[in-house]
């Protein structure tokens, strides 16, 4: 999701962002991702279906999904370079808001935000399109106070029960020293 204070501006960082996405890089994510190992093929080359035990669903994506558009590895390289194999939206934050309010009424409950660049895919979205999606009703303003267990299991279990096999994974905070000035100088000075 990249996004600025207008479309044109949006925009105008996506072709930034795309100019510096390096072919080598995104292979390897790709090839990472898929289990196949990409560098055995040229860059212009065609993709076709490949039977592969890892993640099929991108393969199939990019090979089958879309049978008029045919993806070289450079054209794959370079899209997984912004945002990975999700959709890259890019527009202004009403832009944005508008296509997460359409997902929401075809029944998408919810969103994983990709970056570009970190922290500023983030910050941009918590400034740009976090209000809009307030002020229509689609994201909350308010939160409940306490942790995320607070909120599953309530007040007061804000921390896994001391008897939980976990719980002896807890980093313990040093317990402070306690000593004086003097017994401090003292033990400084040997």
């Amino acid at each position: 999701m990249i996004t600025g204070g207008t479309e044109v501006e949006a925009q105008r960082k996506y072709d930034e962002f795309f100019e510096q996405i390096n072919y080598d890089g995104g292979l390897a994510l790709l090839s990472g991702w898929t289990g196949i190992d990409f560098g055995q093929f040229e860059p212009d080359q065609p993709l076709e279906y490949i039977e592969t035990n890892a993640i099929r669903t991108i393969v199939h994506g990019f090979t089958e999904a879309d049978p008029a558009r045919k993806w070289t590895l450079r054209d794959l390289a370079k899209y997984v370079g912004i945002g990975g194999a999700g959709p890259v939206l890019v527009g202004a934050p009403e832009q944005i808001a508008d296509t997460f309010e359409e997902w929401v009424e075809a029944g998408v409950d919810g969103f994983n935000l990709a970056y570009a660049i970190t922290p500023g895919t983030f910050a941009d979205f918590i400034d740009g399109v976090v209000p809009v999606l307030q002020r229509r009703g689609l994201m909350q303003k308010a939160y409940q106070e306490g942790t995320l267990r607070e909120k599953l299991y309530g007040q007061g279990r804000a921390r896994l029960r001391n008897d939980h096999p976990a719980a002896t994974y807890r980093i313990r905070k040093p317990s402070p020293i306690k000593t004086s000035p003097i017994a401090l100088a003292r033990a400084l000075s040997r």
